[in-house]
C-alpha cells in the first residue's frame, strides 16, 4: 500500500509495532499517539510503502520502506557523513510480525516486496538496535536476526550507526540507543 491508502491502517499498525517492539532487543514501552504520528511519514512520503500480512481480516504483520531522503535527520546523518548520495538509498523502516506467524516465510516476503519498491535505487538499508550479550532482559535462547539478513544479501555496516531514543520497559524516562545499519547493493 502507498499514500493515503495507508492512513486507515495506522491504528492497527501502531498497536502491532508496540506489541512486537516490547520484545527483546527493543524492549520498547510504546505510546499509541506517538506511533500514529510517526507512521504518518509513510502515508505522506512519495515512494514510501507499507506491506501487510493479514490473517482472517486482521493485520498480523507489517513492513515499511521509503526513500532515505524522506527519513529523519538522525537516520540520514551517517550516510551523509560518509558522503553517500542519499538519493540513491532506500530505507527499510521496520518489519513487525506476531510471534505465531514467524518462521513461515513472511519475513522473506517482506524483504522481497520492499526491494521491489526500491527498484531504481542503488542501495537498500535498515538499522537494528544493539544490546549487550549479557543484557538482563535477554531471553534464554534468543537468536538475533543476523543470519536471516545475511541470507538475503545484507551486510552489517558497523561504521554506520545512528542514535534513537525511547523508553525501555520498566524505565522512567527515554534513553538513547545505538542502532547499526545493514545494507545491500540492489541490481
Amino acid at each position: 500500500m502507498t499514500g493515503a491508502a495507508i492512513a486507515p491502517l495506522l491504528p492497527a499498525l501502531a498497536a502491532l509495532r508496540i506489541s512486537v517492539f516490547r520484545e527483546f532487543p527493543y524492549l520498547y514501552d510504546g505510546d499509541p499517539v506517538y506511533e500514529e504520528s510517526y507512521l504518518q511519514t509513510y502515508a505522506a512520503a512519495g515512494g514510501a510503502a507499507l506491506i501487510l500480512a493479514e490473517h482472517a481480516g486482521r493485520v498480523v504483520g507489517a513492513s515499511t520502506c521509503l526513500p532515505l531522503a524522506a527519513e529523519t535527520a538522525n537516520v540520514r546523518a551517517p550516510f551523509e557523513a560518509a558522503s553517500y548520495d542519499i538519493s540513491r538509498i532506500f530505507y527499510f523502516g521496520e518489519s513487525v510480525l506476531e510471534p505465531d506467524y514467524r518462521g513461515q516465510g513472511i519475513g522473506a516476503q517482506f524483504f522481497a516486496a520492499r526491494e521491489a519498491q526500491a527498484a531504481g535505487y542503488g542501495i537498500a538499508a535498515f538499522c537494528a538496535v544493539t544490546r549487550p550479550p549479557d543484557h538482563p532482559l535477554r531471553p534464554s535462547g534468543y537468536r538475533p536476526l543476523d543470519r536471516f539478513w545475511e541470507g538475503r544479501g545484507y551486510r552489517q555496516r558497523p561504521e554506520l550507526t545512528c542514535r534513537m531514543s525511547w523508553r525501555d520497559l520498566g524505565a522512567e524516562k527515554e534513553s538513547e540507543k545505538t542502532l547499526i545499519f545493514w545494507s545491500k547493493y540492489l541490481t
